[in-house]
C-alpha cells in the first residue's frame, strides 16, 4: 500500500469512526495514539522534583513525557507550588498534569506499618520512621476530601486518585469504602473524577473476599473508578485482563510498572516480565484514558524514566 493509497483509507476509516462507534477500534489499530501521550508518575523522580522541580520537569518534557500524575514530597503535595501554578508550569513545557495521588487516611507510622507487605517494606518504614514522625500532616481524603477535591479542580485536573489506604483486615477495607465513597461525592461537585490506585494487597483474601473485588462492589461505579497497577495486580498473582473485563469500562487509568522476574521488584520497562502489548490491545476493554509509567525506588531516576520511555515508546510502536 503505498502512501497515499494509506491516508485516504485510513481517513474514511477515521470518518466512519465517528458515524459508527463500534468501527473507532479500528482507527485506534490503525493510527495508534498511545506512543504520543506516554505518562509519569512523579513518584518515580521523587527526590529529584523536590530538589529542582522545574528544572526535572523540563529534562522530563525532553524526553518526550506528554502526560503526569504528581505525588506528595517533602515540600507538599504540589511541591511548593499553588496548584494552579503548578498546573502552568507544567503547561508551558508541553505536558499536561492529569492526575494527583493523595493519601486515604492519616499517614501515621503505624497507618505506614500497615502497608507494609512483607519484611523488606517493615525495615525501609522504620528506618525513615523518625522523619515520618517529623513530617507536617498532609491533607488526606479521610479528613480533608472537600479540600483536595477543590484544589484539584484548580489546577485543572481530571482525576483525583487515592494513592495508599489499609486493607489489611476487613475493617480497613470497610473504612476504605466509606472514604472512597465520600471523596468521590466531593470530587462530582468540584467537576473531577474520583480513583484509587492499589498495590498487591488489595490482591490478597481475607476470609476469602479480595479487598479490590469489596471495594469496587461496594462503591459507586460513576463515583469511584479504578487506577490499575498493571504491575502489582499481575505480581498478586491476578491477570490485568481479566479484571478488565470483570470491570469494563471502569479503569480509565493505569500504572505502568515492569517487574523484575526474579526478585518481584519494579523493573525498567522491558526488562521484566509482563507482556504488555496485550495488555494495550485490551485498553478498550478497561476504559483506559490515561497511563503513568512508574517505576518505584529506580536507582538511577532520570536514566531509568528514559529508558522506561524509549522501551515503551517502542513497544508501543
Amino acid at each position: 500500500m503505498n502512501r497515499k493509497t494509506f491516508l485516504r483509507q485510513t481517513g474514511m476509516i477515521a470518518a466512519a469512526g465517528m458515524l459508527y462507534p463500534s468501527l473507532s477500534r479500528a482507527v485506534d489499530f490503525i493510527m495508534p495514539k498511545n506512543g504520543d501521550a506516554i505518562g509519569l508518575q512523579l513518584y518515580t523522580v521523587g527526590a529529584l522534583m523536590d530538589a529542582d522541580t522545574k528544572g526535572t520537569l523540563q529534562k522530563l518534557a525532553a524526553i518526550g513525557y506528554r502526560n503526569l500524575e504528581s505525588a506528595s514530597g517533602s515540600k507538599g503535595l504540589y511541591y511548593g507550588y499553588k496548584p494552579r501554578e503548578f498546573a502552568s508550569m507544567v503547561k508551558d513545557m508541553g505536558m499536561t498534569w492529569r492526575s494527583e495521588h493523595v493519601g486515604g487516611v492519616p499517614f501515621t507510622l503505624p497507618t505506614l506499618m500497615k502497608l507494609a507487605t512483607n519484611a523488606k517494606d517493615s525495615a525501609q518504614i522504620k528506618k525513615y520512621a523518625p522523619m515520618i514522625e517529623h513530617m507536617p500532616k498532609s491533607a488526606n481524603l479521610q479528613d480533608n476530601a472537600r479540600q483536595l477535591a477543590d484544589e484539584a479542580a484548580e489546577g485543572g485536573l481530571e482525576y483525583l486518585v487515592c494513592a495508599a489506604i489499609p486493607t489489611k483486615t476487613m475493617d480497613d477495607v470497610k473504612i476504605a469504602v466509606d472514604v472512597f465513597g465520600k471523596a468521590g461525592e466531593a470530587c462530582k461537585k468540584a467537576g473531577v473524577q474520583f480513583a484509587f490506585h492499589n498495590h498487591s494487597f488489595e490482591f490478597v483474601p481475607i476470609n476469602g473476599v479480595l479487598p479490590y473485588d469489596y471495594i469496587m462492589a461496594n462503591t459507586d461505579k460513576d463515583l469511584v473508578k479504578s487506577e490499575l497497577d498493571l504491575g502489582w495486580a499481575t505480581v498478586a498473582g491476578h491477570n490485568p485482563l481479566e479484571i478488565f473485563k470483570k470491570y469494563h469500562g471502569r479503569i480509565p487509568l493505569w500504572h505502568v510498572k515492569d517487574i523484575d522476574k526474579t526478585t518481584k521488584e519494579p523493573a525498567e520497562i522491558g526488562s521484566g516480565y509482563i507482556d504488555f502489548k496485550p495488555i494495550f490491545d485490551a485498553r478498550h476493554t478497561s476504559g483506559m484514558k490515561y497511563f503513568f509509567i512508574e517505576q518505584d525506588g529506580p536507582p538511577k531516576p532520570m536514566e531509568n524514566v528514559t529508558n522506561d520511555y524509549n522501551n515503551l515508546k517502542k513497544m508501543l510502536s
